[in-house]
This record gives structure tokens, C-alpha cells and sequence, in this order.
């Protein structure tokens, strides 16, 4: 979530004996977070009407009272420190609306299970959420390998996946009339990050690593797409089911190729397993990263904990990012002021950090395609709701929305931005682009919050 800058700022260089203790202490830290990952399952749920009740019901979930939706996402395991914190945060919407009456006169129930991103959990917990907890849609479920794994379910029995939190390609196909991506697929903002280093890091070598699935491999794409072959000097990656310590092997072989920018598709634990090695070793190349794995807030506070408080924020000093929506830093930003209000209101103790911005404007999202899908709500009457108005839903995206009959993309692009003193800055153009199209410059306004929001969120 952040923005750019046009000039090379180097992370500053930490203790090298303190940060050679990183890679004895590390490993046990992450693996005691990654070992909390099975299948149970915390099951929250927001509003006053129960599932089994079918008086006045239009679908499946669905009462004249209430709306019974779910998601699986990681509370623990290796990829939720920061992930964890996003249901919460669309939680905190969801009961905003309902103490302003719901949508439509529905209470809106929100069942939350932890997948501890893995596969094997989400299959079954995604099953029990439509066969037990009978919801009447997936909503902001998290993760490119889970979400995979139950996107032929959930559009065989014609459940609408809306809002998935990835980029995936994967997102938008024929195939899967029943699926919706929320944020800007990786290729699209890969080629943004390529184009970038293409024109700020011309004649320079250029590493990749990425994640070993469709989120890597999509953004690298995007990648490739705005880079010549010959600079691209090493490509590594990592398997997110097997993160579990610092990446210093991979760190090793950028340094040995000789890369003096490495471009990262990784999550917010990954990203802080990249930097610690590097630091450990002084190798300091111009990092440039998804924003998936690059909001200062999460992977600061991971970096003091995976090195017991050796490194922290400084480390991200200069990386360059991008972003969808503003800042949350950018305190002065209407939406981030209407998001505050709602989590200090909804979600008491949350930080606000990207993640819980994500999580508040997703669910947002959710609540104006309820709107437009009207009082007689269906499965497919959402999915046409979003298909027909989704484009102009608002929203603090910087960028509009993609949706049509035949796009189910989220957000359009992005704009650059740079993380300095543990906040991100956007700055440059906005991009906008398609899987094979070309970068154009968006010349559109951002939409303010709407009043009632700002109103409401703070009553």
C-alpha cells in the first residue's frame, strides 16, 4: 500500500554481529508461529439472525431479517501475522451497518474461520460453511493457494466467492462466473513495479523472489512483461507451506548473481525472512516489492520480533512499493479518517495499518453490492448486481474497479510509492492496465467518502 520515488535510498545498515544472531533465533520464532497452523477453526459472528431460521428467505443464508455470510482466512500459522488482523476489520463495517439497520433490514452475520493458510483446512472449512453453516456467500476469504482449492466448490454449487484478498489471475475467468477479486491482480501490478525499475534502474541487474504458486508466478509475469530478459540475473523462490525459517539460501544466490534490484512477490513474514539474511550478510540492493508483503507497520514489527528487537522499520528504508488505496499513513486522507473512526468504534484496539484499511474498504464493498442487489436478494442477483454497478462503487481505491459481465478483477492499477521511517509515501503518476494491455496514466478523480459514513462510523 504504498507509493514511489525516483531516487535509490539504501536500507541503513544494521549491527552486523547483532544481526548474525537472526539466523539462530529466527528460526524457532517462525516455526512456533507456524506449527499454531491446523484445522481448527474461531468462528465470529456479527448481527442477530441465525442460520437454521428460513423465515422470509430469498436464498440460502438469507432471512427478511438477516445475512449469513462467512470466510476462511489465517489467524495463525505462518501467514497471519497481519492477515489475521483483516476479517476484524470487515467485521467492524459489517457492524456499523447493522447499528444503522442493516442493509436492506438485514443484520448481517459474518462467520470467521482460520485456515491457518493452508489448502487442506480450507477445503474442509469451506465446506462447513455451506453445508453447515448454510452462508449465503464466501466474502474476503484470504490467501492465492486456499482460495484455489475451493474455487470449483464454491462455483459448482453456484456460491458466490466475492472479494477474494488476492491477486490472482485466477480471479477472472469464464470458468468461474461465481468469483470476484477485490484488489489489483499481480501481473497488472508487476508490470507497474517492472516499468518503474525499468526507467529508475535502467542497466541494472535485477533478481526476483517470489512465492512458488499463482501469486509469485503472476506478478513475475507482470515483471517480465517490462523487463528485458538479459537483466534479469536469478530467480528464487520459496514455498509458503514449508516457510518456517530465513531465506538465506535464496538471499545468497541474488547476491552471488550479482543483483542490484530484487523485486519480491512475498508476504509479510517472507519479506521480513529476505531482509534479515541480507542484513546479516551486507547486502543491500534496491528492493522493490507487491505490496502484499510490504506494509511497514506488519513487517516492521516482524522484523524486531523474528531478530528479539536487533532490527525493526529501518530496514525498509528506501523499498519501493505500490499502491491501491492511500496510505494509511496519510492521516488527512478522508477515507483514512472515516476508516479510523470505524475501527476505534467496531474493532476497539486495532491498529490502523494496511491491513485493517484493506479489510474495512472490502467490506464496504460488500455492503453497496448488498444495496444494489435490492431487497429480494439472491446468489445471482448479487453477482449481477456487482457485474452491472461494481465499477462505480465507492471506495478509497486510488484506481476504479474492473467489474463487468466479463471482468472480475478488483482494482484497475496503482501508483508507486516508497517506505521511509516506517510509512509509505505515494507520489508519481496513476497507472492503470490490463493483464496484456499498456500502461496508461489515469486521469480520473478518487471519490470521497460518502457522508454518511463519516457520520455514522463516529456517533
Amino acid at each position: 500500500m504504498n507509493k514511489d520515488r525516483h531516487t535509490k535510498r539504501e536500507p541503513r545498515h544494521v549491527g552486523r554481529r547483532r544481526i548474525g544472531l537472526v539466523s539462530v533465533v529466527l528460526a524457532a520464532g517462525l516455526l512456533a508461529a507456524a506449527c499454531s497452523s491446523n484445522s481448527s477453526s474461531s468462528t465470529t459472528t456479527t448481527g442477530g439472525g441465525s442460520s437454521s431460521n428460513n423465515g422470509g428467505a430469498t436464498a440460502p443464508g438469507v432471512t427478511a431479517t438477516s445475512i449469513t455470510i462467512g470466510a476462511t482466512t489465517p489467524l495463525t500459522g505462518p501467514a497471519a501475522p497481519g492477515y489475521s488482523e483483516i476479517a476484524a476489520a470487515s467485521n467492524a463495517v459489517f457492524k456499523w451497518a447493522n447499528a444503522n439497520g442493516g442493509v436492506n433490514g438485514r443484520q448481517i452475520n459474518y462467520i470467521i474461520k482460520d485456515d491457518g493458510y493452508n489448502p487442506v483446512n480450507t477445503v474442509t472449512l469451506t465446506r462447513q460453511l455451506v453445508q453447515q453453516n448454510n452462508i449465503f456467500a464466501d466474502v474476503g476469504s484470504l490467501g492465492t493457494p486456499t482460495q484455489l482449492a475451493v474455487e470449483p466448490f464454491l462455483n459448482s454449487n453456484k456460491v458466490p466467492q466475492l472479494f477474494v484478498e488476492s491477486g490472482c489471475n485466477c480471479w477472472s475467468q469464464s470458468n468461474s462466473p461465481w468469483t470476484f477479486g477485490w484488489q489489483t491482480n499481480y501481473t497488472v501490478e508487476g508490470k507497474i513495479l517492472g516499468q518503474y525499475i525499468k526507467q529508475n534502474f535502467a542497466g541494472q541487474k535485477v533478481g526476483y523472489l517470489y512465492q512458488a504458486d499463482e501469486f509469485g508466478q503472476d506478478f513475475i509475469k507482470g515483471l517480465d512483461q517490462e523487463l528485458p530478459s538479459t537483466s534479469v540475473v536469478s530467480r528464487q523462490n520459496y514455498d509458503a507451506a514449508t516457510l518456517a525459517g530465513p531465506m538465506s539460501n535464496q538471499i545468497a544466490a541474488l547476491k552471488a548473481a550479482g543483483a542490484q534490484v530484487v523485486a519480491l512477490a512475498t508476504v509479510p513474514a517472507a519479506t521480513a525472512l529476505a531482509l534479515l539474511p541480507a542484513a546479516s550478510i551486507g547486502y543491500k540492493p534496491q528492493w522493490v516489492a507487491s505490496n502484499v508483503g510490504a506494509d511497514p507497520p506488519t513487517v516492521g514489527a516482524l522484523l524486531k520480533s523474528f531478530s528479539q528487537g536487533a532490527a525493526g522499520t529501518t530496514l525498509l528504508d528506501g523499498m519501493v512499493s505500490d499502491a491501491y488505496v492511500p496510505p494509511e499513513a496519510n492521516t488527512s486522507n478522508p477515507w483514512i479518517q472515516a476508516i479510523q473512526n470505524v475501527l476505534t468504534k467496531y474493532d476497539p484496539g486495532a491498529p490502523l495499518d494496511g491491513n485493517t484499511e484493506y479489510g474495512v474498504a472490502l467490506g464496504y464493498t460488500f455492503i453497496q453490492a448488498l444495496q444494489k442487489a435490492g431487497p429480494n436478494l439472491t446468489r445471482a442477483g448479487i453477482v449481477s448486481a456487482i457485474e452491472s454497478s461494481g465499477s462505480t462503487f465507492v471506495s478509497p481505491g486510488l484506481v476504479p474497479f474492473t467489474y463487468s459481465n466479463s471482468v472480475h478483477f478488483g482494482y484497475s492499477g496503482a501508483q508507486i510509492a516508497t517506505i521511509n521511517g516506517g510509512a509509505a509515501t505515494t507520489t508519481g503518476p496513476v497507472y492503470t492496465s490490463t493483464i496484456n494491455g499498456p500502461i496508461k496514466v489515469f486521469t480520473g478523480t478518487t471519490t470521497p467518502p460518502p457522508a454518511s459514513l463519516l457520520v455514522l462510523s463516529s456517533t
